[in-house]
């Protein structure tokens, strides 16, 4: 090869090299939103929660049902700076629509000083309020229950994921561990048989809900990337 070509390509290796580490954008590749801890954690907590809610709702109701395969987003909030709203889990059966909001917390759990936050107590005995999973199902479970049948009931649930999580017996019963889903299910069926309320009728909620739903991943992706940007946290308390 001729020394000008080699010197050529050894220049241009260079100065490659020196604007990877300097830091220079890639023009064929753009960077992801970095993987937290919190959010493995998280999404494991999630699939333990799914596998928990496909079994128990397996036992209760057979076939009749329908467990969306992941999170979902509801548009509830057109044109506004926070137009969609994450949902957990959606469980759609005969005796109700269930959103359940899954926490993998750690530590005692205890009611706050109002409905809407609860009080996490750690191992190192540090205490936070954090924001009430039913508080953040409130507009969700309202959004829903202006565009379904009134008389199917939809309810928001907070189930904690974690087996290292102790909760207080002053929760709502709608706050519950992982393991109390196939009993608190259970029961919300003998409710509905008790008042002789309107079945949900599976199909036809399912259809009704996807025209105000979303998902897709991109969307959901976007979704989790503006509230990073503008997390709401509550101050820890002394």
């Amino acid at each position: 090869m001729n020394t000008s070509w080699v010197l050529l390509i050894g220049a241009l290796l260079f100065v490659w090299r020196w604007a990877r580490r300097s830091g220079f954008p890639s023009t064929t590749r753009q960077s992801a939103p970095p993987v937290l801890r919190s959010d493995i954690r998280g999404e494991e907590g999630e699939r333990r929660v799914y596998e928990e809610l496909l079994d128990a709702l397996t036992w209760i109701c057979g076939e009749n049902f329908f467990l969306h395969p992941g999170a979902l987003l509801l548009n509830h909030a057109p044109g506004t700076a926070y137009p969609t709203a994450e949902v957990d889990h959606l469980a759609i059966t005969p005796f109700g629509i269930f959103l359940v909001e899954t926490k993998d917390w750690t530590g005692l759990i205890e009611p706050g000083p109002d409905s809407g936050t609860l009080i996490r107590t750690g191992a190192d005995g540090k205490r936070e309020a954090r924001t009430s999973p039913l508080r953040q199902n409130r507009s969700k479970v309202a959004f829903l229950r202006s565009v379904l049948p009134a008389l199917w009931t939809i309810e928001g649930v907070g189930v904690f994921a974690s087996d290292n999580c102790v909760l207080s017996p002053a929760l709502p019963v709608s706050v519950m561990l992982r393991e109390d889903l196939r009993q608190w299910l259970r029961a919300r069926q003998a409710l509905h048989a008790k008042r002789c309320s309107v079945p949900v009728d599976v199909a036809k909620a399912w259809k009704a809900i996807q025209s105000v739903a979303n998902t897709d991943d991109t969307a959901l992706r976007k979704h989790r990337e503006r509230l990073r940007v503008n997390p709401k946290n509550l101050p820890i308390l002394s």
